[in-house]
């Protein structure tokens, strides 16, 4: 019985050494696929924006994201273009959207 018990106490300890690894990974880089990523946090401080009003720009389709056990992150191009969005969308309110064509 020992035996065993020693084996698996070796093999969470490895576990254990690869998740801190992989933890270690994504806190120093933040990077998937070589594109920044960011977090709920990150975006609230960004945007000026509470972490419910992310939530409802997700929920609205608004803004894409990404889901990783429980934590939300956000792709640094996904946040552009919604920013680009957000820009393009008070230009046309603002009576600029006529594509250059006088009224």
């Amino acid at each position: 019985m020992e035996i065993n018990d020693n084996k698996f106490d070796d093999s969470m300890d490895k576990i254990l050494a690869i998740l801190e690894e992989l933890r270690k990974l994504m806190k120093a880089r933040n990077r998937l696929n070589g594109e920044n990523i960011y977090d709920n946090q990150d975006l609230c401080v960004m945007l000026k924006l509470s972490k419910r009003s992310l939530q409802r720009l997700r929920s609205l389709g608004l803004l894409s994201y990404l889901q990783i056990g429980q934590k939300t992150f956000y792709l640094e191009s996904d946040v552009m273009r919604y920013i680009q969005n957000q820009i393009d969308n008070r230009k046309n309110l603002n009576g600029n959207g006529n594509d250059g064509e006088s009224p």
